[in-house]
């Protein structure tokens, strides 16, 4: 990767708790438990999935910098979901726990010496991983996360 689009995507990563409260504006609360007929998460249930993969990215990452060699933690989402009962979970505590794990870790990332960006760890969904691996994945989840809430929306003004 390029430094320089390495260093998009570093702004695209610390950017996205703002990216996240402006793109949920879009949607009224009283719909935030909605689920579509297809049974997808709703936006409540995304909003905590994003924090609970933000305290995995934010081991991720560090493993990746201080611990190159050593194997990344997968989990089962729809696990975590479940058993985890994410609709009674605080989207507000949600959110700012995802606040402050993203804001630590983007004001690390922004420091990290060059040699650390090539080092590798095992992903047991995807294989080795380096820590430009990891910043492609987190750079553009919240925008992802944002268009399955978009969908869920529609789906939430077509059941109306």
């Amino acid at each position: 990767m390029t430094a320089q689009t390495r260093s998009q995507k570093i702004d695209a990563y610390g950017s996205a708790y703002e990216t996240l409260i402006a793109g949920i504006k879009e949607f009224p609360k009283e719909m935030w438990h909605f689920r579509d007929e297809h049974g997808c998460w709703s936006i409540h249930e995304h909003l905590v999935h994003i924090t609970d993969s933000e305290a995995n990215s934010y081991i991720r990452c560090r493993r990746l910098i201080a611990e190159p060699g050593e194997p990344l933690m997968a989990y089962d989402e729809n696990g975590w979901a479940s058993a985890l009962g994410y609709a009674a979970l605080s989207a507000d505590d949600a959110l700012e726990l995802f606040r402050l794990l993203r804001q630590q870790t983007y004001s690390l990332v922004k420091t990290v010496p060059e040699s650390a960006w090539s080092n590798t760890c095992y992903h047991p969904e995807n294989g080795d991983m380096t820590l430009d691996d990891w910043l492609d994945v987190y750079a553009v989840h919240i925008p992802e996360h944002l268009d399955y809430m978009r969908e869920n929306y529609n789906a939430w003004l077509a059941s109306r």
